[in-house]
Parts: C-alpha cells; sequence; structure tokens
C-alpha cells in the first residue's frame, strides 16, 4: 500500500479522466468507483474514483466547480525514447490538451504534465556548464523536447 496518494479534484469528470490516463499508461487499473448512495441527491453519481498508473495509485473525486488545477502541480513522465515521449504527448493532448514549452503540457481536463526525455535531466546536469547551457537555450525553444536536437546541442 502506498502512504502518499494524489487527490484530483474534478467537477464531474471524474470517472471520464481515470478511464482516460487508465487507457495511455501499461500497468494501469481501475481499483474502486464510489458512487452516492441511494436517496441522496446525486444518487447514481461517481464520487471517487481510485485507480493505479504504472503502479502509482490516485485518487479522483467529483468535488465541484470551486478548484480549478494549474501548473503549480504536474504529473512528470520519465521516459526512455523519443518514440515514448511522441507517445505520451500524443495522447495527453488528444480531445483538448493543450502543449506549453519545455516538456510541458495541459490535458483535457487541465492536469500539468512534464514529459521528459531521461536524457534531458542528464544533459543539464552536465559537469560542462557550457554543454549544459546550450541544451537549456535548445529546451527553451521547444515545446515537445526532441532528444535529437538536445543532444545536437550539447555537442556544440
Amino acid at each position: 500500500m502506498q502512504k502518499i496518494t494524489t487527490c484530483l479534484w474534478f467537477d464531474g469528470q471524474a470517472e471520464e479522466a481515470m478511464n482516460f490516463y487508465v487507457s495511455i499508461f501499461k500497468n494501469s487499473k481501475v481499483l474502486s468507483v464510489m458512487r452516492w448512495p441511494k436517496g441522496h441527491a446525486d444518487e447514481g453519481k461517481v464520487l471517487v474514483t481510485s485507480f493505479e498508473l504504472d503502479g502509482v495509485q490516485f485518487q479522483a473525486l467529483n468535488g465541484g466547480p470551486q478548484f480549478k488545477f494549474n501548473e503549480a502541480m504536474s504529473q512528470l513522465i520519465d521516459c526512455k525514447t523519443q518514440e515514448e515521449v511522441d507517445y505520451f504527448w500524443d495522447r495527453l493532448i488528444e480531445g483538448g490538451g493543450e502543449p506549453s514549452q519545455c516538456s510541458w503540457l495541459k490535458d483535457r481536463f487541465g492536469i500539468s504534465w512534464q514529459v521528459v526525455p531521461e536524457q534531458l535531466p542528464r544533459l543539464l546536469l552536465d559537469p560542462d556548464r557550457a554543454k549544459a547551457g546550450r541544451v537549456m537555450s535548445a529546451m527553451m525553444q521547444m515545446s515537445k523536447i526532441d532528444i535529437a536536437k538536445i543532444e545536437e546541442a550539447a555537442k556544440g
């Protein structure tokens, strides 16, 4: 059992969002769906869902319109290849998501994601600060990260 679980606050889209995320990430599953009980004004509607994305548990709550997602909290996906970057990027922006910059995007529910190839932090932390600076400059011009271009920038 995971000690800390992220709870995502939605305005009626908790089940839709859970199904969307579970469809994208391998080794993912729905754990539970709790609906309002009989006799409640929202009888049968989803209140809370629990799900797992590649081994990490999340909760989705239909809490109402009071709160919106923003970039102050994001989910970071560590990718090994350009194909993996492209897959997650394309899937997460489908249906109304929006690309941002420097590996960031918002999905159609407003959740912020960082789709980061493992090469990026390694190159940004390179002891050769000139190399790291070139990589940073290249990254700042990108939305989705292009591994070949950051590696090219690293070489100078």
